[in-house]
């Protein structure tokens, strides 16, 4: 293998020759041989936007050559429209802070910039990652900048999906409005509602974990560029910030703005730790609803079997027939991992000292993991699962009428101590709570009709008046 030779403080090393990367790049592939994991491609470009916002800044206030400057914009062009990704090679676990990952991409930029302008790679008199790519910047600033960057367009997309999601189950609280099933509390027969009422539960359970998620969002919109270091913004123009912030925001359609205190921006992570427990909540909400509907359609003849999923694929290796509720599945095993990442990151966030928390890289993986993992699969979740999903009115019906828990609509006639003898006859004899009610008298047919009507015991009609019969 060809190679080029080049010098950072520690010394000389030998650099790949086609490689963009440089020295400090490969010095960090040694040291971090972790997980083979990378920064997503959402990260990446959300590092150039910064590099690229930092060239212009630089060269509008004359500190960068315009010709070097220009190059710098024209490679990080190259590397948004999608080339040159495979040059970003530092596992996600890595130095503290993303040292290792801000010159992996200050040194590909360098080096492109030093072919666009004619020259060799690794000729860092003429470009230097150092000294012209990262030109007032730190690590310290532009990591996180990128960060709370790539999570706000990644969160985007993930709202547009849970949007949908909301969307599925409002559609099949409509279908089912009408047809009604057997509550249940404590896993035991308790007072029916409609199909239409639980799938409208989950639906504003969606909505309002989404907007918790869009609401801490907007704490990502402050942003620590123009820090450098330790918050002083020591080696930048004093215009550096104001021209900076204004072309990221141009350049990707966010609200953006500098943080009122760059120091507390360097130290405090907060603002990430609030979006990931939102998406920890929403994960915990999409858990549960995922566990409904695996218990609702368990079966098919020994479970509960109110509801059917979509058969997606064979269930078992051994057992003929079999289908499982593999969609819902695959949603439980995805939430687990967004509440691991979510602790990880608390953890992470904790880990701060003095003036800045070193620990955003892990931060960084974690975040955009969970966030990622959630929009890759909840429109497959809609599409293979919620969208089909049917419901046996006969199973629902059937549940309903043997209820024993229906003997609470003869409380207000009998009492609550005389309607628990009808509720242990109808279960013992295994006859419904309306028969019973009807063979003692306490309701004439059409009395009892009434009352037990899906109407009158989902609450669409006025309570019948509260009088006890001798």
């Amino acid at each position: 293998m060809e190679t080029r030779p080049e010098v950072d403080s520690l010394g000389v090393r030998q650099v790949p020759k086609t490689a963009y990367y440089g020295i400090q790049t490969l010095r960090a592939m040694e040291n971090f041989p972790v997980s083979g994991l990378k920064a997503p491609v959402g990260f990446i470009r959300a590092y150039i936007y910064v590099k690229k916002a930092a060239a212009i800044a630089n060269r509008r206030v004359r500190w960068l050559d315009q010709n070097i400057g220009e190059a710098i914009v024209k490679a990080c062009d190259e590397i948004l429209d999608g080339r040159f990704l495979d040059q970003f090679v530092v596992d996600v676990f890595q130095a503290g802070a993303g040292t290792s990952f801000n010159m992996n991409v200050n040194e590909v930029l360098a080096n492109r910039a030093l072919e666009i302008m004619g020259k060799d790679k690794g000729d860092y008199t003429s470009v230097s990652p150092n000294d012209h790519v990262n030109m007032a910047q730190s690590t310290n600033d532009t990591f996180p900048t990128a960060l709370h960057i790539a999570a706000l367009l990644e969160l985007q997309r993930l709202l547009r999906e849970l949007d949908k999601l909301a969307e599925a189950f409002d559609i099949l609280t409509g279908t089912y409005a009408d047809v009604m099933k057997s509550g249940r509390t404590h896993l035991q027969d308790a007072l029916p509602l409609s199909v239409g009422q639980v799938f409208g539960a989950y639906a504003v359970a969606i909505k309002n974990a989404r907007d918790q998620i869009k609401d801490r969002s907007k704490r990502l919109e402050e942003l620590a560029l123009g820090a450098t270091a330790v918050g002083t913004g020591a080696n930048s123009h004093p215009r550096f910030k104001k021209i900076a912030l204004a072309e990221l925001s141009k350049m990707t359609g966010l609200s953006l703005r500098a943080t009122e205190n760059p120091f507390e921006a360097l130290q405090s992570r907060s603002g990430v730790a609030a979006v990931s427990s939102a998406l920890k909540e929403m994960a915990l909400e999409l858990t549960r609803i995922a566990n409904d509907l695996r218990l609702l359609s368990s079966g098919p003849t020994t479970g509960l079997a109110e509801i059917k999923l979509p058969p997606v694929q064979p269930g078992s290796s051994i057992m003929p027939g079999k289908i499982n509720p593999v969609m819902a599945e695959c949603m439980n095993m995805i939430a687990f991992q967004v509440i691991g990442n979510d602790l990880a990151l608390s953890l992470a966030v904790q880990a701060g000292q003095l003036e800045l928390n070193v620990m955003t890289p892990v931060m960084m993986h974690n975040i955009l993991q969970s966030i990622q993992l959630l929009v890759n699969y909840i429109p497959v979740f809609v599409d293979k699962c919620v969208k089909g999903i049917t419901v046996d009115k006969k199973s629902c019906t059937s549940y309903v009428e043997k209820n024993p828990s229906l003997a609470v609509f003869l409380s207000p006639h009998i009492g609550y101590l005389e309607a628990s003898k009808i509720a242990k006859q109808a279960l013992k004899e295994g006859r419904s709570v309306k028969e019973v009610a009807i063979e003692k008298n306490i309701f004439k047919p059409e009395e009892a009709k009434e009352v037990f009507s899906p109407d009158f015991m989902l609450g669409k009609v006025r309570r019948r008046k509260r009088e006890k019969k001798n």
